[in-house]
């Protein structure tokens, strides 16, 4: 069983303690300006990262992982350092 779901506190299905779902608490679900919806949540990001499949040895792994919180986005910083420089067009 999951750690979560040990302490939470068992919801009820009774039919009083549900919200009455009316038109007006529908309008309010999505918000809009004018006639634009307003997305909620985080902010898309301008330059997202990208998904890569990379086989590396499990000893690599291993030692990214050992060094705590943190590992994937330290081993992303030591690949964009040691990246090569672009090659110039001959032209």
């Amino acid at each position: 069983m999951n750690a979560k779901r040990k302490n939470s506190v068992p919801s009820s299905l009774e039919s009083d303690a549900l919200p009455e779902i009316t038109d007006a608490w529908i309008a309010g679900a999505d918000m809009y300006d004018g006639d634009k919806l307003v997305r909620r949540g985080r902010p898309k990001l301008a330059n997202p990262r990208q998904l890569l499949s990379l086989r590396l040895p499990p000893q690599t792994i291993a030692r990214w992982k050992a060094t705590g919180p943190g590992w994937q986005t330290r081993m992303a910083e030591a690949l964009e350092k040691s990246a090569p420089k672009p090659r110039r067009s001959a032209a």
